[in-house]
């Protein structure tokens, strides 16, 4: 198999399942902790304020985000049946979710942000639920291409916030203090080492509110009134129900959001994992699923209370691999920081109150990396003349529509001013692009039986159908019925040692990719052995276990190049990749 995956996480004191001392969980956890309520306040922040919303509704909006922010942290953390991945993967509202939200609020008010949001949740649970369903369409160049279109959507209304200073106000204020943040978060994030590096916005928004505040730019006055204890003024917004055309033209934006949304939180639990581990493990796609479901509920949340939604952070991964400390305490320590600062309005007024150019330099640099992020995800695998091609496209027609560049006396008010945002547009078009390249893929022939050895000769029977009709080389036919055989023995045996009665029904897909022939095993659940582990683990027997155990992985692993087994909620894909001779 591949030699990176038996890598092991060096430096690693606390894996995820270890529990550190207090102290250890109670500093990082802080840590973590003022980083996301940060960031958390300023996104939700920047909607309400750029949707010109009332500043009592501004007050309720942030109080929400904050304390669903720390209840999902803690869920997360944790494991409750189909929800919580178990890890410390923190949550946070979404800059992804900003421009339709500030439409919508915009458009209807937040009665109809909270049902869209409400209504889009829903969707990340099908998602959840579905999600191997979903594997060859929700790419990295997918999500990669919308992450680069937030910052070309959003930018405008953050660059209007440099301008935001008080009437009679000194010239160089706005731009001094706004100066000095962005070159203390970047000279900070470009020298620095180790653990500075993440409080590197902190210190620059601080210092920038600071240089502002010599100037008469800060709003002391907010800190001073707002109390030590207490929470805003209720002012839950209710729910539309009406669903008139507004509602239809913002709904496929929203869902749009709450696909990037929950690939984002795919990607941070796919990170988390793989650096949670001192031996890296065959990734749980169960317990990705238990976190995107985490991410609906959060959101669902979210909107019934009428503020920004959720979705997974990759900080936790990167304070881990700075410090060694991988433990789930952690993200329970910053989940329960986060939830009582939200009761703590003094805290809450301290980022609330800062000016305008010093909150717009921040987010040019927080909402700039996103465009970093987009190119890996984009380039991850290589960047071939398809996928350049996809990408490139999507992202200039998204830039244009947002530019109001194409068309805009047809498409000005198309659906509602439905394509005026960038992140829809082109969002739509390379998912569009991406299912045309999917079905000009060869179909793979498919074969389907029952899970038990009798079903050996139909499969031998199958795959010599397939060799023959593909007019592949005859030589292959050995390996590939090879390491169907191993497969099936393997998914029987997990079935006897599960004690499984009902009979099981397998599904074989054939087809060709490259210079391998690709056999996709689907069938459901079985027990808790992955098959892809026990090819990984070879030689490390456990006490008592017999040896005869190893032969079918030995086999496989000489047969075939590549095995993946993805366990889902009720799904098993065993995934075998065996080369041409």
């Amino acid at each position: 198999m591949n030699p990176e995956d038996k890598q092991e996480t060096a430096g690693l004191h606390y894996q995820a399942d270890e529990k550190p001392p207090l102290s250890v969980a109670f500093n990082l956890g802080l840590q973590l902790a003022v980083l996301h309520l940060s960031v958390t306040i300023l996104i939700t922040t920047l909607a309400m304020r750029a949707a010109e919303q009332a500043e009592s509704f501004v007050a309720w909006a942030v109080f929400a985000a904050v304390a669903i922010s720390g209840v999902s942290i803690i869920l997360q953390s944790c494991r409750f049946g189909r929800f919580g991945m178990g890890h410390m993967l923190m949550m946070g509202s979404s800059v992804v979710f900003v421009p339709v939200c500030i439409i919508a609020l915009t458009m209807g008010g937040p009665e109809l942000m909270a049902t869209l949001i409400v209504v889009s949740s829903l969707f990340q649970f099908v998602i959840s639920e579905r999600l191997s369903l979903f594997r060859r369409v929700l790419t990295p160049a997918v999500s990669g291409t919308v992450l680069m279109l937030i910052p070309i959507s959003v930018m405008p209304t953050v660059f209007h916030l440099l301008t935001d200073v008080p009437e009679g106000s000194p010239h160089l204020g706005g731009p001094l203090s706004a100066l000095v943040t962005v070159l203390l978060i970047c000279g900070i994030t470009l020298a620095a080492k180790g653990s500075l590096r993440l409080w590197a916005p902190i210190i620059g928004a601080i210092t920038g509110s600071l240089v502002a505040g010599f100037f008469g730019l800060y709003d002391t006055a907010r800190v001073t009134e707002a109390g030590w204890l207490g929470y805003p003024r209720f002012e839950w917004p209710g729910l539309d129900l009406e669903f008139d055309s507004q509602f239809w033209a913002l709904l496929p934006g929203f869902l749009l959001a709450a696909i990037i949304g929950s690939i984002r939180t795919i990607s941070s639990a796919a990170a988390m994992q793989r650096i949670s581990w001192r031996r890296t493990r065959v990734m749980d796609f169960q317990g990705v699923q238990s976190a995107v479901a985490t991410d609906g509920l959060s959101n669902l949340l979210s909107g019934f209370a009428g503020t920004i939604p959720n979705t997974a952070y990759s900080t936790g991964a990167s304070l881990a691999q700075l410090t060694g400390v991988a433990a789930r305490h952690v993200g329970i320590a910053a989940g329960v920081m986060i939830l009582l600062m939200a009761f703590f309005p003094k805290a809450v007024a301290l980022v609330l109150a800062m000016p305008g150019p010093v909150f717009s330099a921040y987010l040019v640099v927080l909402i700039s990396m996103l465009f970093t992020v987009g190119l890996k995800m984009v380039t991850q695998g290589g960047m071939d003349y398809r996928k350049g091609l996809i990408v490139g496209v999507s992202f200039w027609i998204g830039t244009g529509f947002q530019g109001g560049a194409i068309y805009p006396e047809f498409f000005s008010e198309f659906a509602g001013g439905f394509l005026n945002n960038g992140v829809t547009a082109g969002g739509l078009v390379v998912i569009l692009m991406t299912f045309f390249v999917e079905m000009l893929e060869p179909r793979p022939k498919r074969f389907k039986t029952s899970l038990e050895l009798s079903a050996l000769p139909r499969l031998r029977g199958f795959l010599d159908k397939c060799v023959s009709e593909s007019d592949w080389h005859i030589s292959i036919t050995d390996r590939l019925t090879a390491a169907c055989e191993e497969i099936l023995l393997m998914l029987l045996r997990e079935e006897r040692d599960e004690g499984q009665d009902r009979p099981r029904t397998l599904n074989l897909l054939v087809r060709k990719k490259g210079n391998r022939a690709v056999l996709e095993f689907i069938t459901r659940a079985g027990g808790s052995e992955n098959i892809q582990e026990k090819v990984l683990s070879l030689g490390e027997l456990i006490d008592g276990e017999p040896i005869e155990r190893e032969i079918s992985p030995r086999l496989l692993e000489h047969h075939a190049v590549s095995v993946q087994h993805q366990q889902y909620h009720g799904l098993d894909i065993v995934t075998v990749h065996v080369e041409f001779p």
